[in-house]
């Protein structure tokens, strides 16, 4: 039971607190809102809350990089709220020891369910926060997909646990395996990667443990395997659905006790990593199949980050577009800004190659475009040499898209000066003629047939738009 607790909310929307307030109204004692950093403060100093409830920007500052000192209780749990649904965020949120990170917009009854876990047991503050990493290690998107990936990389900040990475080709699974390394407890320590696909059967044991000076043939000297190369730090088992049967074993047995042995040796070295593995296969049907140990998968399978394919989250191409561009002016690509349409085209490209795809088409455009705004032809044309034998497809769609960016802005705020319409329709009134009379070299009555209109219609149309018939 929650009754009798007393939380506090730090939220300058008065709308979102009010929101707030009513829903928590039957979880506390007592509900106190503030909606600044000197008014939190002021209340902190007479009060000794069971939950905070805060947002990240506030007027007076940032609600997270403000809380440590204040003289809350360490073992106050903390819910954070924001807007900023970055990695970042999730990850600061955790160095302060907040209990949960939730991303707006919000689901209420998620808020419900996180404010009775929250006021039913403390966490304990998280160690090294003053090292928290101020970036986005990469990831980039702020669907809700992304988010969910976000709050469990920010929950594994705090433990030394096995994870086990799952989704397609291309989706960034070492991204964010190495964000698991530089957010944790070992981000000081090396990140080793191994993908197993690459490895010779034969050398796997030997590539993984190391091996002795005459091991084997051509064993010439003594080698340090991945798993001593990442002593401290995070050993990263790339497509570990390829690995062979008889290293399962091994891996699993290392797993098991924590000790290994190189090939060829007999001394037992102690295995000081965290294992991140990850694979673009259904490991449960290659359990199912006999191809890979079940007691191995869940060994792996401790804490599982699904990545989403790059179609399911679809409003994150334009920042990964932006990604893709700066990094590559940083290589010294030149620098590109994308035209509405050629945005649109990418956005509905199904990208069978996920965010690694997308990556190499933007900077493929990023040269090859002859402007410094790529067009949509620029994205037809390279897309259609990459095998994806894509055109502009449904132009009806996108002239629709257009004009809902347009009408857009012409009534953003609420305001609109009352010709929306009639300026509209002159525009693609205007873009209509002019087409039809280049395509039928100026002669009026026969760009009356095509268009289906009456020739008198045409003519009073095009002294009214001031189009110049022979020049169009």
């Amino acid at each position: 039971m929650t009754a009798g607790k007393t939380i506090l909310l730090v939220e300058d929307d008065p709308a979102i607190a009010l929101i707030i307030r009513e829903t928590l109204a039957t979880e506390c004692g007592q509900f106190a809102s503030v909606g600044s950093i000197a008014e939190r403060n002021a209340w902190l100093a007479d009060h000794r809350p069971d939950l905070i409830i805060t947002d990240v920007v506030l007027p007076d500052g940032d609600g997270i990089d403000s809380l440590p000192g204040v003289g809350v209780d360490p073992l106050t749990p903390v819910i954070v709220l924001s807007a900023q649904n970055t990695l970042d965020t999730a990850v600061r949120a955790t160095g302060i020891g907040s209990y949960d990170y939730l991303p707006k917009p919000f689901d209420l009854d998620e808020l419900t369910a996180s404010v009775r876990a929250a006021l039913q047991r403390r966490t304990l503050p998280s160690e090294g926060a003053d090292a928290a990493p101020q970036d986005s290690h990469g990831l980039v998107g702020r669907a809700p997909a992304m988010q969910a990936v976000y709050r469990t990389i920010a929950r594994l900040a705090t433990n030394d646990l096995a994870v086990l990475i799952l989704g397609e080709s291309g989706t960034g699974k070492e991204v964010v395996a190495r964000a698991i390394h530089s957010t944790g407890l070992r981000r000081s320590g090396p990140f080793v990667a191994i993908n197993m696909a690459a490895i010779p059967r034969e050398l796997i044991e030997a590539e993984l443990f190391g091996h002795e000076k005459g091991a084997f043939t051509g064993a010439t000297s003594r080698n340090a395997g991945r798993f001593e190369q990442a002593a401290g730090g995070t050993l990263f088992l790339d497509e570990i659905g390829d690995m062979p049967l008889e290293a399962q074993t091994r891996l699993l047995r290392v797993l098991q006790s924590n000790e290994y042995s190189t090939v060829g040796g007999s001394q037992a070295l102690k295995a000081d990593v965290r294992v991140v593995a990850a694979t673009h296969r259904d490991m449960r049907t290659l359990v199912a199949d006999g191809r890979f140990r079940e007691d191995l998968f869940y060994r792996l399978n401790v804490i599982p980050v699904t990545l989403p394919p790059l179609r399911d989250r679809r409003s994150d191409i334009p920042a990964l577009v932006r990604h893709f561009i700066d990094a590559g002016r940083h290589s010294g690509l030149p620098d590109r800004q994308f035209a509405p349409a050629a945005m649109q085209l990418l956005e509905r490209h199904d990208w069978p190659g996920n965010v690694r795809e997308l990556g190499n088409v933007v900077q493929r455009l990023a040269v090859l475009s002859r402007d410094t705004i790529v067009g949509p032809r620029d994205v037809e044309s390279v897309l259609r040499e990459s095998g994806e034998g894509v055109s502009l497809a449904d132009p009806a769609e996108l002239i629709a898209r257009a004009v809902d960016d347009w009408t857009r802005e012409q009534l953003a705020g609420g305001e609109g000066d009352g010709d929306v319409h009639s300026r509209l329709e002159a525009i693609v009134e205007t873009a209509l003629l002019r087409r039809t009379l280049r395509e039928v070299r100026g002669n009026q009555l026969e760009a009356a047939r095509r268009l289906g209109i009456n020739r008198n219609t045409l003519r009073k149309r095009l002294v009214q738009l001031a189009i110049d018939p022979a020049q169009p």
